[in-house]
């Protein structure tokens, strides 16, 4: 009952305009203190709502929600069938599709949400999700060869990630292994890949992505290490004076071609392998040929970092021998 009231008080306001309570309370069969209360949670999600005594609430500014029907169309344009849904609130995208296993998922199926009470993150870690400001991606892949097949998937998805920035933006982003997007070696994008099956059975797959766009203050307090979002990176690379700086990102675009590149790095992995994509990953590895140390709980080690293999590990040189590390619960610092 709360989610649902919720939802309706985001869709009154997502106008920009002042709604008083007493109206609201009206329209949602609810008391004006009940209408204070839920407009209190809304804000602890990460909207920016201000009353004012005798107009009501406003929202600083105005809403833009995810359509799903304008990503579906633009995801036909460009050749894309991924069967999508948009959800306002949820606890995880990657828990919503693995709730659905194993008959109620179609390939390559993706969930999005605007605000995650739950989201994740890798060994986890909490991963703050502020509504309708940043993109929170689900992607449901199954593995016919079993969880073999799925080595190297955060590589393919970190790709993915680096080619809609590249192809809407024209800006290079850096990649992290085993599962970071970085801009100016700080954190821009992170992705989380849940496992479900027998080793030597088909398996299931889902691949999360959280993409920071416009990151509200209040939130960035909450964030415990060095980030970024795209509003900033997008500005900081316009080098040319006459450029105006960019107010408004399309999330709808940006969530289509996101699905569209996931979806044809996915296929083009389970038809090559990472071996084609193994010289793409260096160019954009932010600690190859660095120094740099792997925590493993309380131990590290350190070494020269050489980039990945054909299989998605990590090749770390130590005193002249290269290994690969094969992730897991590890960490990759600099040195």
């Amino acid at each position: 009952m709360a989610k649902a009231i919720q939802e309706e008080l985001i869709r009154y306001l997502s106008g920009g305009q002042f709604v008083s309570g007493q109206w609201l309370g009206e329209q949602l069969g609810v008391s004006r203190a009940a209408i204070s209360n839920h407009i209190a949670s809304l804000v602890d999600m990460g909207l920016d709502i201000y009353s004012v005594t005798g107009k009501g609430y406003k929202l600083s500014e105005p809403l833009t929600l995810l359509d799903e029907n304008n990503i579906q169309r633009k995801l036909l344009e460009l050749g894309q069938k991924n069967k999508v849904e948009v959800h306002n609130i949820i606890d995880s995208t990657n828990s919503y599709l693995l709730r659905r296993l194993p008959n109620q998922n179609h390939n390559l199926q993706v969930c999005l949400a605007e605000y995650q009470n739950s989201g994740r993150g890798r060994r986890g870690r909490k991963w703050i999700s502020p509504f309708g400001s940043h993109i929170y991606m689900s992607m449901y892949w199954f593995l016919e060869q079993g969880m073999a097949a799925a080595m190297g998937l955060s590589v393919v998805s970190a790709l993915a990630v680096s080619d809609a920035i590249k192809d809407l933006y024209q800006i290079d982003v850096q990649l992290k292994w085993p599962n970071d997007i970085y801009f100016d070696g700080v954190k821009l994008a992170g992705i989380l890949i849940d496992l479900e099956g027998q080793a030597l059975e088909p398996c299931h797959c889902v691949i999360g992505i959280g993409l920071n766009i416009n990151m509200p203050q209040k939130s960035a307090e909450q964030v415990d290490q060095p980030w970024t979002d795209l509003q900033e990176v997008i500005n900081k690379s316009i080098t040319n004076s006459e450029d105006k700086k960019v107010d408004f990102i399309d999330r709808d675009e940006l969530a289509a071609t996101l699905i569209t590149k996931l979806s044809l790095r996915l296929q083009q992995h389970q038809s090559e392998g990472l071996a084609t994509m193994v010289n793409e990953w260096a160019k954009h590895d932010f600690y190859f040929n660095k120094p740099v140390k792997l925590i493993t709980g309380t131990r590290e080690k350190k070494g020269i970092c050489r980039g990945i293999n054909s299989q998605g590990a990590l090749l770390l040189e130590v005193e002249g021998k290269i290994s690969p590390v094969y992730g897991g619960e590890v960490s990759l610092r600099g040195e």
